[in-house]
């Protein structure tokens, strides 16, 4: 009789039940030989052949509770005892053993019918056996299928809860991993648009200042100034690292701005934000013009973020991403029509697509120097709002 996978402790409860109802045959079968009773041969008998088929369908493999062929060797075993009872009242107390065994492989609509049948079975062989009347002799068997009921019930109500403890651990085990690798991922990327914003800001623009300064230097030496041909090679050495710091920002730039532009980026998002239950359109106005990477990455992270959200709180239809170019500054609009929220609701958490939360893109904003506006109201949809000013030597970095 095979069963689940059960703590240990079952399987010591199980051996017991077997040795339990083994004891009580055997104890049968040497009462009657000991106590002379009519039949004690066939007491032992019949003693005998019923432990023989408890032993074989324990040890069976095709015996599983709620199976036929768990209720087949259950009958086997009930007319077994039936015929036992009628041979000797010994056999009373075998009756303890078969609740736990009816309990446990019939379902519990059949398995109580079951043991009420098995009880007043223990309580008619007292009968039929002349045996005193008493309120022992109903108490007797009534309380021990109370018993056995009441164990087998909350066994299986504790096994149950433990089962979905264990789920839970799997899950929370399995979560925590997902977690950690999130923000391994989140850290290498902020990482990497730090590193690029750092060399863009830095190293590149330094060397783009110096190659304007010799280029002027180039220009007002005369021709056959001696440190015409040094300035010369000056510059083409600041040239040449100033591409080499600009691939070196274009390979830590995010994959969706490495493969295009910012508004060929926002329209990927937005086609692949789009499911059947949300439509995303993205919008642009203006005359695009080239923004230095932390303003890009900035722009696509705030959209990406403030979409997200949408997707897992607002529970909206329709929302528009919009990229404004201004004269002097650059803006992205966010909007959906979702449930929106209270504004002095606590702020919304990190998203999957990145890790940035209301939070993190306002100080996004202002270390670029913009600012980020929030509009929501409960059942009014939510407007997300970034704007970034234009570098003021815009120009003078673009001719670099």
């Amino acid at each position: 009789m095979e069963t689940r996978v059960h703590p240990p402790v079952a399987a010591a409860l199980r051996m017991c039940l077997h040795g339990l109802l083994l004891g009580l045959l055997a104890l049968a079968a040497v009462k009657a030989v000991a106590d002379g009773g009519r039949h004690p041969g066939a007491v032992t008998a019949v003693a005998g052949v019923l432990a023989a088929v408890y032993a074989a369908g324990a040890a069976a493999r095709f015996v599983q509770p709620g199976t036929r062929a768990g209720a087949g060797w259950l009958a086997a075993l009930g007319v077994l005892w039936a015929a036992l009872l009628v041979l000797s009242p010994d056999a009373l107390w075998v009756a303890f053993p078969l609740y736990f065994l009816q309990l446990h492989l019939l379902p519990t609509r059949w398995g109580l019918p079951a043991v009420a049948v098995t009880a007043c079975a223990a309580i008619a062989s007292f009968v039929l056996h002349g045996q005193a009347v008493t309120p022992g002799t109903f108490i007797g068997p009534l309380l021990g299928a109370a018993v056995a009921v009441a164990t087998v019930l909350g066994y299986e109500a504790l096994f149950r809860e433990s089962e979905r403890r264990r789920e839970l651990i799997e899950e929370l085990v399995a979560t925590r991993a997902e977690l950690a690798e999130a923000e391994r991922t989140a850290g290498t990327l902020a990482e990497r648009e730090r590193l690029a914003r750092e060399i863009h800001d830095t190293l590149a623009q330094g060397l783009s200042s110096i190659q304007l300064l010799l280029r002027a230097a180039e220009r007002a030496l005369p021709e056959d100034a001696p440190a015409a041909a040094h300035v010369h090679r000056a510059r083409e050495a600041a040239q040449d690292n100033l591409a080499e710091a600009r691939r070196f920002v274009r390979a830590l730039t995010p994959p969706d701005l490495a493969n295009g532009s910012l508004t060929a980026a926002l329209e990927r998002l937005s086609a692949r934000s789009t499911t059947p239950t949300l439509t995303v359109r993205f919008a642009a106005s203006g005359t695009p013009v080239e923004l230095p990477t932390p303003y890009e990455v900035a722009l696509l992270r705030t959209a990406q973020s403030a979409l997200a959200n949408t997707v897992r709180h607002a529970a909206a239809g329709r929302a528009e991403i919009t990229l404004s170019f201004m004269d002097t500054s650059v803006s992205l609009d966010v909007v959906d029509d979702g449930r929106g929220f209270a504004q002095d609701a606590p702020a919304v958490g990190a998203t999957e697509s990145g890790g940035f939360g209301l939070p993190a893109m306002r100080s996004r904003a202002r270390s670029l120097g913009g600012t980020l506006s929030v509009e929501s109201a409960p059942g009014q949809g939510t407007a997300v709002a970034l704007t970034l000013p234009l570098p003021v030597d815009r120009a003078g970095r673009e001719a670099a």
